[in-house]
């Protein structure tokens, strides 16, 4: 999220100061071949659910550096160095990756519901008070949408004359993990994120990250070490 040389032909970071915009941004890279994304939330989740999810703008990223022709190589090398496919690194390992690398003081921050269903990447040099309303309204809720409608077309599958007996079983399955993905955003949403939005919370990135992070509870993934009581 935030954008390097190689990428924006301009020397250091771009969009790396407390305050500054994508505006800003456009202005110094008018044409990115890699544009940093527009609202600095980035969802992690288990399927094609945002055309800026992490793992579509990973591999537009590659198809940018490396190009096209070489593109399926590279993905394999890099899926065979982690052991997994990119989504589901994205899902499993990057973030707590992350975290190590920083030593428990990340810049880039999970929202992430109890159970997981629910993650997106924010980047804390670009938060603004704004910006966990854009989560909860722009990918939390919008994603709670598309699932009840995914369910909608499941359930229309299920009692379909023409679908047969194993398609059935498989709506069926799928009807019942996305009524419980559904009441876990409700649940995040009503007691977490929704209350949080409403504070428009704001951040001085002086006071460094264990000051910061604790102030938005449980609506971002735990990480041990930055409780402000744990030294």
């Amino acid at each position: 999220m935030h954008v390097w040389t190689l990428l924006a032909g301009q020397p250091g970071l771009i969009l790396a100061n407390q305050g500054e915009t994508i505006e800003d941004y456009l202005k110094q890279v008018p044409e990115p071949t890699f544009p940093a994304d527009t609202d600095n939330v980035i969802p992690i989740l288990d399927g094609d659910w945002f055309t800026d999810d992490i793992s579509e703008r990973f591999r537009k990223f590659l198809r940018v550096t490396f190009g096209d022709e070489r593109y399926e190589d590279n993905l394999k090398f890099i899926e065979s160095a982690l052991g997994k496919d990119i989504r589901k690194y994205f899902l499993k390992d990057f973030y707590n990756d992350h975290v190590r690398r920083y030593k428990k003081r990340p810049i880039y921050w999970l929202f992430s519901s109890p159970k997981g269903s629910f993650n997106a990447l924010i980047y804390l040099h670009r938060y603004r008070p704004d910006t966990v309303s854009v989560v909860l309204n722009d990918y939390l809720r919008e994603f709670r949408s598309k699932l009840v409608a995914r369910k909608n077309q499941m359930e229309g599958l299920n009692i379909s004359a023409s679908a047969s007996q194993a398609e059935k079983t498989r709506a069926l399955k799928e009807i019942e993990n996305i009524k419980k993905m559904i009441e876990e955003l409700q649940d995040y949403e009503r007691d977490v994120l929704y209350p949080l939005a409403t504070e428009q919370i704001d951040i001085d990135l002086d006071d460094g990250v264990k000051v910061n992070y604790v102030k938005f509870g449980l609506a971002l993934k735990k990480v041990p070490g930055l409780d402000a009581k744990e030294e």
